[in-house]
């Protein structure tokens, strides 16, 4: 199943200004971006566009500010922006407006400009009309690279998209068919690693992929909603009360569907989650009073270790447990190298597996690094994602 949007490959952009909605939600420290993976991966995008010879009006958000907050301007990701692609970004100091008109209308073709943060417009998240008017009126087209911001119908995400011809950045286009592909056509066994702490969060995909995988391996704090399903002792973990019957249900319909679903064998606890706790490998699953469970132990991780390693396919969303700290970082670390060096396709949708592939070192390994949490487990459940609904049709 290809992709069913326009592609910006398609567009007539030469001589046109062309709106173009990336996701710069890039960490900042000190006045400088401190991690530019969302930036380098909206580059082939832009650079399409200035070789076509487009003028290019890039727009995002950063943050989730209250209004305008001087902190979370995007002037220092326009400073490295401008270092990624050899050439001068000109930088808004408003989203829409006098000055923001001025300098679109007097750009070059092939030059490039930066809005400021799309956020400190009021309208933005409510995806308010008049405010999607205001940056239509920027442009002659607009192109949609923002996967990580395509589940929001936001006026620069949503709203424009039905004012100006409206098309997918490579990108956004990637990002579909890589989710999509898992679904559509894995290499068998499918493979699924889903860990973090809520499994109201993944529930919809733990029920998808039911149906679909071979084996669905479970970590993370979600684990303890499982073990609280089937009456075991959680002791002080974290355990979604609310998901104890989602997992029930989960379990129930695993013992019906063709799939695996896998559950940790051993732990490993602490007294509290800080870097200072006691740490105790735990040879089972029940956990005394007092204590946490904040990792998956080492016989689990060796075995989930085994099953990604004859996976054809293996996506992975969510963390084994606090791998922050390095206590309890070792079960997240062991899935995260089995994960990159899988001889099948893999495939991390976003967040925080990124983050520990990248904190570990591993990214390289892996076959597809998704740049959006919330929309990629929205577009593995199968939700339309507002931001490529609106866009035009292939």
């Amino acid at each position: 199943m290809g992709f069913a949007k326009a592609s910006v490959r398609d567009a007539e952009v030469a001589g046109r200004r062309v709106l173009t909605r990336v996701d710069f939600n890039v960490p900042l420290a000190e006045g400088r971006v401190e991690d530019d993976m969302r930036i380098r991966a909206a580059l082939p995008t832009i650079e399409l566009l200035r070789e076509r010879g487009a003028a290019t009006v890039l727009v995002s958000h950063l943050g989730r500010p209250q209004g305008v907050d001087p902190a979370l301007s995007m002037k220092p990701v326009g400073e490295r922006l401008a270092e990624l692609i050899g050439a001068e970004v000109a930088q808004s100091p408003e989203v829409v407006g006098g000055r923001a008109a001025e300098l679109a209308t007097g750009l070059d073709d092939g030059e490039v400009m930066l809005l400021e943060n799309s956020r400190f417009e009021p309208g933005e998240t409510g995806n308010d009309p008049e405010l999607a008017r205001r940056l239509a009126e920027l442009a002659d087209v607009y192109v949609d690279d923002a996967f990580g911001a395509a589940h929001r119908a936001h006026a620069t995400t949503e709203g424009v998209a039905h004012l100006l011809p409206a098309y997918a950045g490579l990108l956004l286009e990637r990002e579909v068919n890589e989710l999509t592909g898992v679904v559509s056509s894995p290499r068998r066994p499918l493979v699924v690693v889903l860990g973090g702490a809520k499994i109201s969060d993944k529930i919809a995909v733990i029920d998808r992929f039911l149906d679909l995988a071979d084996e669905i391996l479970i970590g993370g704090a979600m684990c303890f909603s499982f073990f609280r399903a089937k009456e075991l002792a959680t002791g002080d973990s974290l355990v979604e009360e609310q998901g104890v019957v989602l997992a029930g249900q989960a379990l129930e319909k695993a013992e019906r569907a063709g799939c695996e679903l896998s559950l940790p064998v051993d732990l490993v606890i602490g007294d509290r989650l800080e870097a200072s706790a006691q740490r105790r490998e735990l040879d089972g699953v029940e956990v005394p009073d007092g204590w946490m469970g904040l990792d998956i132990g080492p016989r689990t991780a060796a075995a989930y270790g085994e099953s990604i390693a004859d996976a054809g396919t293996v996506l992975w969303n969510g963390p084994m447990g606090a791998f922050e700290i390095d206590a309890f970082a070792a079960g997240t670390r062991t899935v995260a190298e089995a994960v990159a060096n899988a001889a099948g396709k893999s495939v991390v949708g976003g967040g925080d597996s990124v983050a520990a592939l990248r904190q570990f070192g591993l990214a390289e390994g892996v076959d597809w690094l998704s740049t959006g949490g919330g929309a990629s487990l929205e577009l593995l459940e199968g939700k339309p994602l507002p931001g490529v609904e609106a866009l035009l049709d292939a």
